[in-house]
């Protein structure tokens, strides 16, 4: 009687081990498919919807993937699920990869679209302007000016707001330096160049924003 009861005790631990196991072989592979599926959302945003929610895309991918390779035993005695994992890891790193050259790409852009604007002695991301001085401003508007007239029919709405936004700035910087002895035949040729300016920006930018409102219906 002893040896029938502890018969089946044993068979019963067996059944309940072998469940437990199953259950935790399931949500494993459950958790897997969540992972995955997750990445290849990620994968299929819009680049800039990607790039405006990245850390919070990354931390969600984090918990995501944490949460998928918990059950190591589990993961370890089945190759599928395990190449799922390293498949999808894989392929969330190329498409971070892919994200970070196409910011960096969209950085050279950028700095080479200002150079253009304020001449070579522009310094990358520096929106203070303290290379302009009293001897230079002149020939930094007149540049500007010369440039945005000669390109203004090709300038999209985002460039034309990118121009305002270097402009102002170099408004800004200009009332410093007409307190550092701006002369005033410069003083007035600055004048002059900011009344050729303000007519053509306002056109253009009112044009560059109707042409776009115009291909967004046709799509």
């Amino acid at each position: 009687m002893k040896t029938l009861k502890f018969t089946i005790a044993i068979c019963v631990s067996t059944l309940l081990f072998t469940s437990c196991k199953n259950e935790k072989m399931e949500q494993t592979a459950q958790n897997v498919e969540e992972f995955t599926m997750y990445v290849d959302s990620i994968s299929s945003l819009d680049v800039e919807e990607a790039k405006a929610n990245w850390t919070n895309i990354e931390e969600d991918y984090d918990s995501y993937k944490v949460t998928a390779s918990e059950n190591s035993n589990e993961l370890a005695e089945n190759e599928k699920l395990r190449n799922d994992v390293d498949e999808a890891t894989l392929k969330f790193e190329e498409y971070k990869a892919q994200l970070a050259k196409q910011q960096e790409q969209e950085v050279i852009i950028k700095n080479d679209f200002r150079i253009s604007l304020l001449g070579e002695n522009y310094k990358n991301d520096d929106m203070k302007f303290e290379w302009i001085n009293k001897d230079n401003i002149l020939s930094v508007y007149q540049n500007f000016v010369d440039t945005v007239a000669a390109n203004k029919d090709t300038y999209s709405r985002e460039d034309w707001d990118e121009i305002k936004l270097l402009y102002e700035a170099i408004d800004t910087r200009k009332n410093t330096v007409e307190n550092e002895g701006l002369t005033s035949s410069d003083n007035g040729k600055i004048a002059g160049l900011k009344l050729k300016f303000a007519p053509m920006y306002t056109l253009n930018r009112m044009g560059a924003k109707s042409e776009e409102n115009a291909e967004a219906k046709n799509q």
